[in-house]
């Protein structure tokens, strides 16, 4: 069967040909013109564009050395299935997930052993002043909860993560444009010039993390980020004493999708910050090829607080290293409606008073 090959338009997408006359490729919509030695170096670009391929060696973590998971204990919640580790003298009387009683299951028999931690450096102490911290200052947040608010339930816990590494050969396109206007005493003009920008080069990114529970949000704890990795150390278990340990239920070959989105988000926002003094600037084609890829297995501290307004659970994290605190809070409807209604007043007699001044300036000149 034979191919039917179209020649687009880099500027608008429409279809282009070859015009005689000027001995150009010639687009009919939006008049642009391009020499063949300019369209030929864009199409052998076009056709050079590879494919991602970004794949990982995802062999993080250890076997545990003999007799040291002994006296560790995994407990399952029977209500959302969350499980954690803890030592066998740990009171796990309730899940930190959703503050119902947990049961004791089984041992870490089968789990790989984290390769790195980063201990905990903020205490419970710390944890409830940031809650505090965080209430403050929000206008729109109900009285009652604020001033009644009370913590059902705060854990210190090691949450498990994946660490990749990775080299990235990135191209990316794009489809850039860069306005004029000036005016004389009859018209206003406005000249809209077309480029064709392309962006190569080698980023390398090391330790980007991913959560290995389901039970944590992945949003969530992206929002206690950054940890400082210079403070972590090799794993031993003395460092879970006191807290708990999630027990990694996502794999680092399930984690991999996760991996690659933050390794091309960033890689994409790396590059468009180098594509600077155009008007308009948007992304026509990316490629991104990785290499060197692994993944580590390190667990991360993590204070989790629960608290109950108007039956419902609200869920608040802090970075047990930096004391970064993050979490949704209910809105006092009352006062959103309050606030809305005078923003919008203020609006209003801005608007007014700006009419105003246009018609005295008018009937002024």
């Amino acid at each position: 069967m034979a191919t039917l090959l179209e020649y687009k338009c880099p500027c608008c997408d429409g279809a282009i040909s070859f015009d005689s006359s000027l001995q150009k490729m010639k687009c009919p919509y939006c008049g642009t013109e391009f020499d063949m030695e300019t369209l030929r170096a864009y199409d052998e670009e076009r056709v050079s564009d590879q494919p991602d391929e970004m794949s990982w060696q995802t062999g993080g973590g250890s076997e545990w050395i003999p007799g040291e998971e002994e006296g560790m204990r995994v407990y399952v919640c029977n209500s959302c299935g969350g499980e954690i580790v803890a030592d066998e003298h740990t009171a796990a009387t309730s899940c930190p997930y959703c503050s119902n009683p947990v049961v004791m299951q089984g041992n870490l028999s089968g789990m790989l052993r984290p390769d790195y931690v980063i201990p905990f450096k903020l205490d419970k102490k710390a944890a409830k002043a940031g809650l505090e911290n965080h209430l403050k200052g929000k206008k729109l947040l109900p009285k009652i909860f604020k001033d009644q608010n009370h913590i059902d339930q705060i854990r210190g816990i090691y949450v498990p993560f994946w660490l990749f590494d990775a080299d990235v050969d990135a191209n990316i396109r794009y489809k850039a444009t860069r306005v004029r206007t000036w005016s004389d005493s009859n018209y206003d003009y406005t000249e809209t010039s077309f480029f064709s920008v392309h962006r190569a080069g080698t980023i390398g990114f090391e330790r980007v993390p991913v959560d290995g529970s389901s039970k944590m949000a992945d949003d969530l704890m992206e929002s206690i980020e950054p940890y400082d990795f210079s403070e972590a150390v090799d794993f031993q278990t003395a460092y879970l004493a006191g807290y708990l340990a999630d027990k990694y239920d996502v794999s680092s070959e399930e984690s991999v999708q996760r991996a690659n989105e933050r390794v091309r988000r960033s890689t994409e926002e790396s590059f468009a910050q180098t594509v600077l003094g155009y008007t308009s600037v948007v992304p026509e084609h990316t490629g991104i090829r990785l290499s060197n890829g692994t993944a580590r297995y390190a667990l991360y501290p993590v204070w989790i607080l629960n608290t109950t307004y108007e039956g419902k659970q609200y869920v608040f994290a802090m970075n047990g290293q930096t004391g970064k605190f993050v979490g949704d809070l209910p809105v006092d409807r009352k006062a959103f409606w309050k606030w809305l209604v005078g923003l919008t007043a203020i609006c209003a007699a801005a608007a007014y008073a700006g009419a105003w001044l246009l018609w005295l300036l008018g009937f002024l000149g």
